[in-house]
C-alpha cells in the first residue's frame, strides 16, 4: 500500500506520533518496544511496527498502513493478521476489531498489578466505576484475543476501556486527546504505591561483577526483585504475564527464583552461565553483560510490577499451557527484538 499521505492524513498521524511517543517514554506504562498505539483513517489501519519502540515515534517512522478492510476480513475467517502482514504488531487483530479511531494497548504496571489477581473483575469493579470497561480473562495476543474483544463488544458496544487479564490495558476514542484523557483517568484509579524495598548490597555485588561477564542493572530498583522477600515469593510462584517468559527456555519460573549469596569459591559463573541475570537473596541483582536494552526494560517492568503486589494477594498465574503458547508467539517475538541490531548497544 503506498504510504503517499494526504495533508489532512498526515496531521492525523502527528498527534498520534506525540501520543505514541510520550507513553513509549514513561516505564510505568511501556517496556521495550510493548504495546502499540493504532489510528484509523480512510479505510487504512495505521498501526505501530513489530520490533519498534514508541518511544521514537517522533524520530522514527514507526507507523505502517494496512488495508483496514482486509484485516477485518481476516479475523472474520479465522486468520491471524499478524501472520499476513508480517511488519505489523502481533496485536492488529485487536486494534481492527475496536470500532474506535484511535486505540491504545499498554503494559501499564499499575494495570497489571491488578490483572494478575484472582479477584480482578471484582476488585476493578470499584476502581473503574463509572468507566464504560469491560474485563477480558487471560487468551493468547493476535487472533484469540480479537476474537474475545469481539464477544464483548457484541455485548458491551459503548465500551472504551478492556483490562486484560495477566496482560494490560486497552483505551480507545474520537481521538489522541480522549485517549490520553482516559488513560490519565484510569491511571490514577489504578495507582498503586510500590513498597519500599531494602537497599541492595553494593560491595558484595560489585565484588561478584568485578572482571567477569556479570554487571550490575542500570536501573536500582531492580534490586528490590532480590532485597524485597515478597517479591521473591511472588516470582517463585509462576509466570504471571508473558512478557516473562523471553527470559527462560522452561514453563517454569527457576530464573525468577532467588539464589543465595553465591560462595566465591564456588564455580557459580559455570553453575548460572545460561541465565541472563541472578536474582541474589537478600543483596540485590546482577545482569550479563550482554543483557539488552529490551531486557533490561523488562526487567524494570517486572520489578515494578511485583513491588506493587502484596504478600497476602491471591494471584493467578499463568498455566503451563499458556506459557507454552506465549513462548510460541509473543516470547519468540520479544527474543528476536532483544538480538535484533537496532537495540545492540545500551539506548
Amino acid at each position: 500500500m503506498s504510504k503517499n499521505l494526504s495533508t489532512t492524513n498526515q496531521a492525523e498521524l502527528t498527534p498520534l506520533r506525540e501520543l505514541s511517543a510520550w507513553v513509549g517514554s514513561n516505564p510505568l506504562l511501556t517496556q521495550a518496544s510493548t504495546g502499540n498505539t493504532s489510528i484509523k483513517l480512510e479505510g487504512v489501519l495505521w498501526i505501530k511496527a513489530s520490533g519498534k519502540w514508541m518511544a521514537d515515534a517522533i524520530r522514527e517512522d514507526i507507523l505502517i498502513p494496512v488495508d483496514l478492510a482486509e484485516v477485518r476480513e481476516c479475523v472474520k475467517h479465522k486468520v491471524d493478521p499478524a501472520a499476513r502482514f508480517t511488519s505489523a504488531s502481533i496485536e492488529t487483530a485487536m486494534h481492527a476489531v475496536l470500532p474506535h479511531r484511535v486505540v491504545l494497548h499498554v503494559h501499564c504496571v499499575n494495570t497489571i498489578a491488578w490483572a494478575v489477581r484472582q479477584d480482578a473483575r471484582v476488585q476493578l469493579e470499584h476502581q473503574l466505576d463509572g468507566l464504560r470497561w469491560q474485563w477480558i480473562s487471560y487468551v493468547p495476543s493476535g487472533l484469540p484475543l480479537a476474537r474475545e474483544i469481539e464477544k464483548v463488544l457484541s455485548v458491551a458496544v459503548d465500551t472504551d476501556v478492556l483490562v486484560l487479564g495477566n496482560h494490560g490495558l486497552v483505551i480507545g476514542g474520537e481521538d489522541c486527546s480522549a485517549v490520553e484523557a482516559l488513560l490519565s483517568e484510569v491511571g490514577r484509579r489504578l495507582a498503586i504505591y510500590p513498597r519500599q524495598a531494602y537497599r541492595p548490597n553494593y560491595d558484595a555485588l560489585s565484588e561478584m561483577t568485578d572482571s567477569s561477564g556479570w554487571a550490575l542493572p542500570d536501573d536500582e530498583e531492580v534490586h528490590a526483585l532480590g532485597t524485597d522477600a515478597i517479591s521473591g515469593v511472588v516470582l517463585s510462584g509462576g509466570f504471571l504475564y508473558p512478557c516473562q517468559p523471553i527470559f527462560s527456555n522452561s514453563s517454569t519460573p527457576e530464573v525468577f527464583r532467588p539464589v543465595a549469596c553465591p560462595n566465591p569459591r564456588d564455580q557459580w559463573e559455570s553453575r548460572f552461565r545460561t541465565r541472563p541475570f541472578l536474582i541474589i537473596e537478600r543483596y540485590g541483582v546482577i545482569v550479563r553483560r550482554t543483557i539488552t536494552p529490551a531486557q533490561r526494560a523488562m526487567m524494570s517492568g517486572l520489578a515494578q510490577v511485583v513491588q506493587r503486589i502484596g504478600s497476602s494477594t491471591p494471584l493467578r498465574y499463568l498455566s503451563e499451557e499458556e506459557v507454552a503458547n506465549s513462548s510460541s508467539t509473543i516470547a519468540s517475538r520479544y527474543r528476536e527484538l532483544a538480538d535484533a541490531s537496532r537495540y545492540s548497544s545500551a539506548r
